[in-house]
C-alpha cells in the first residue's frame, strides 16, 4: 500500500482522492483489518458505543462508497456525506489543492455528491464495523434550505446510527447564515422533529465570533442536539508557504490546528460541558488526539491528515492514544475528557 500512496501523490489532488476511495472500497471487502484491539479506548457518546474515539470526518467519502474499508483501517466511527437531496456537481474544477509544505489542504468542492437516494442506499447495504454517521446538507439552489435538511434527516435517520446537519461549509453561498439566531433555532426544531430516536449532531464552523459561539451553544442545548462537531474548514489564513496558499475555499489540516484547539476550548466553556464535543481540524497524531480529549472532546475526527499520513495513520493514532491514557492513569477515554480544560485541576 505505501507504493500505491506514492503513485496517488503523482495525480492531481481530486483525482487522487477519488482513486483512493475506490481502492479502499475494493480493499475493504478482502483486506485484513488494521484496527488494534484496545479495550481501554471504547467509549459511549449520545447513547452510542464507539470501539474507539477516532472517527472519519465527513467529506472524505461523500457518496458512502468505502464504508467497510474505513472501518477496517481502524476508525471507530465513519461519517459519510455531505449528501444533499438532489445530486449536484459542486463547484468548477480545480477545487482541491494540497499544501504539502504546510501539511494542509484547501478545498472549494461545494457539496458535490450523487444525491441522498444513492448514498443512503449504499450506506444501508454496507457492512459496518462500527458507528455510522450520515452528514446531510442543502442543495445550493434550494428554495427552502430547512426543508432540504428535513428531507435529509428523515431519510438518513432510517439508516444511520447518528445524523449530522452540516451548516458550516464555506463553499455553499449563504449556508453559514443558518448558524445565526432564529434561523438556527428553526432548523434545529425542524430537524429534531424529523430525526425520530436517532441522535442528531450539529457541525459548525471555526470562523465564529464569541457572541456567535455562545448563541450556537445555547441553541444546541435548548434544541436537543446530541453532540456538537467543532468544526469545519476555515476561511481564515494563517501564514502559509505552499504555492496554492492563495486559493479560495476552506483550509484544513495542520494550519487549522491552533484555531481548532481554541474553538474547542471556547465551546467547552460556552456549553458548560453539558454537550458532547467532537474535535476536528489538524489532528494527525495520538498526542494531538489526546490533547483534544483533555481539552474536552469526547470524540475526534480525521480528514486532511489521511492525505499525508496514509492508510496506517488511524491504527498508529489509536496505539499512541492508548499509551498516553495508560501513562496518565486513565482507565478509559471518558475519564480523560476535559481533564486538561481550564478549571479541571490540571
Amino acid at each position: 500500500m505505501p507504493d500505491t500512496m506514492r503513485l496517488l501523490r503523482l495525480l492531481d489532488a481530486e483525482r487522487a482522492h477519488v482513486a483512493a476511495v475506490r481502492l479502499l472500497s475494493a480493499w475493504g471487502a478482502t483486506g485484513a483489518p488494521m484496527r488494534p484491539r484496545v479495550p481501554r479506548l471504547e467509549t459511549r457518546v449520545a447513547g452510542l458505543t464507539f470501539a474507539n474515539p477516532l472517527g472519519l470526518a465527513a467529506g472524505v467519502d461523500k457518496d458512502a462508497r468505502a464504508i467497510p474499508g474505513w472501518f477496517a483501517l481502524g476508525f471507530g466511527a465513519v461519517e459519510v456525506g455531505t449528501l444533499t437531496p438532489l445530486p449536484q456537481p459542486g463547484n468548477a474544477k480545480p477545487r482541491l489543492f494540497r499544501l504539502e509544505e504546510d501539511g494542509g489542504v484547501i478545498n472549494r468542492f461545494g457539496f458535490n455528491n450523487g444525491g441522498q437516494a444513492a448514498g443512503i442506499a449504499r450506506a444501508a447495504a454496507a457492512k459496518r464495523g462500527g458507528v455510522l454517521g450520515i452528514n446531510v446538507g442543502a442543495n445550493k439552489d434550494a428554495a427552502d434550505r430547512v426543508a432540504d435538511y428535513v428531507t435529509g434527516v428523515t431519510a438518513a435517520a432510517r439508516v444511520a446510527d447518528y445524523v449530522t446537519i452540516n451548516i458550516s461549509s464555506p463553499n455553499t453561498p449563504g449556508l453559514r447564515d443558518l448558524q445565526e439566531g432564529a434561523a438556527l433555532r428553526d432548523l434545529l426544531a425542524a430537524a429534531g422533529a424529523a430525526k425520530g430516536a436517532t441522535p442528531l449532531f450539529l457541525k459548525v464552523a471555526p470562523d465564529l465570533t464569541p457572541a456567535q459561539i455562545d448563541d450556537v451553544a445555547r441553541a444546541a442545548i435548548e434544541g436537543g442536539v446530541d453532540a456538537l462537531i467543532m468544526g469545519n474548514t476555515t476561511v481564515s489564513r494563517p501564514a502559509l508557504v505552499s504555492r496554492h496558499k492563495g486559493e479560495t475555499g476552506g483550509l484544513s489540516g495542520a494550519p487549522l490546528r491552533a484555531l481548532a484547539r481554541k474553538r474547542l476550548r471556547d465551546f467547552r466553556r460556552a456549553t458548560g460541558a453539558e454537550l458532547p464535543l467532537i474535535a476536528v481540524g489538524g489532528i494527525d497524531t495520538g498526542a494531538e488526539a489526546y490533547a483534544r480529549i483533555r481539552l474536552g472532546a469526547s470524540l475526534v475526527q480525521l480528514y486532511s491528515a489521511m492525505v499525508y499520513g496514509g492508510p496506517g495513520l488511524p491504527a498508529r493514532i489509536l496505539r499512541q492514544l492508548d499509551v498516553l491514557l495508560r501513562r496518565d492513569g486513565f482507565a478509559c477515554v471518558a475519564d480523560a475528557v476535559g481533564a486538561g480544560a481550564v478549571g479541571a485541576g490540571d
